[in-house]
């Protein structure tokens, strides 16, 4: 789940694990986007994008979304769990941190500078340099596929960007569907390549340690996969087949009607 097309990193990882995994894609059209939004607010459209895809009777739930991970995810847990086990998205801080050197974390503005992601650099990265940088507008040009508004969004944030850090870390999902567009806007010549973390491959492997299943990535690829837009069944949006993540997905039934 997510407000929109940001849960394709995530689902694009849980595909190649799971080829034949059946899956329910559940985004907010009516709603996004929600980082403007007060925690009060997003919570309650999360709620709702969460309940419809709960009623498709999932083994788990992927909070594909860091703001709404942020802000949302008691909530979510408290409503579904423990019959609908919920994974979370965390900002990859902590192996950015490992890493020693100083680094910087992409987010929405919403995420940027909360209790939330100040604590887990408390946690994971004291004694680290880190940056914080609002990345304004990029979540919303990569959700409708606008080439120029991303341009500018990740130049205006490779602005922000200290020349010394050597790693990114891509606290937005939507992020990590342009991640080589961050990495060259971020890369300085002659120097080291830049590291970028993501989160998209951890969320997969601990959905599938939730559930006590194991990868099978040469499984067959028949996996179903359901569209929900605010609770609606409906088609994945065009802008995401702009993406490699997208194109990833196959135009198959419902599972639902193959039960």
């Amino acid at each position: 789940m997510d407000s929109g097309i940001g849960l394709l990193a995530a689902t694009a990882a849980v595909r190649r694990l799971r080829p034949d995994a059946d899956l329910v894609l559940s985004l907010d059209p009516d709603g996004m986007p929600w980082g403007p939004r007060t925690p009060e607010d997003l919570t309650r459209r999360a709620l709702d994008v969460a309940e419809a895809a709960a009623a498709r009777r999932p083994d788990a739930l992927i909070v594909g979304c860091n703001t709404a991970s942020v802000h949302a995810l008691p909530a979510l847990r408290a409503r579904l769990e423990p019959g609908i086990p919920v994974i979370g998205t965390v900002p990859a801080i902590k192996p950015a941190a490992a890493g020693g050197g100083p680094f910087a974390i992409w987010a929405t503005p919403a995420t940027t500078g909360s209790a939330y992601q100040r604590g887990l650099i408390a946690d994971f990265a004291d004694g680290v340099p880190v940056t914080e940088v609002p990345c304004w507008g990029l979540a919303e040009a990569i959700e409708h596929a606008d080439e120029a508004a991303i341009e500018t969004a990740v130049a205006a944030a490779a602005a922000l960007t200290p020349a010394e850090v050597t790693t990114v870390v891509l606290g937005c999902t939507h992020y990590e569907l342009v991640a080589e567009r961050i990495r060259a806007a971020v890369q300085r010549p002659g120097a080291a390549p830049l590291v970028l973390h993501g989160s998209a491959g951890a969320v997969a492997a601990q959905a599938l340690r939730r559930l006590g299943e194991l990868p099978a990535s040469g499984a067959p690829a028949e996996g179903g996969l359901t569209v929900l837009l605010s609770g609606r069944e409906g088609e994945l949006p065009a802008a995401a087949l702009h993406y490699a993540e997208g194109r990833l997905l196959p135009a198959v039934e419902p599972f639902a009607d193959r039960r």
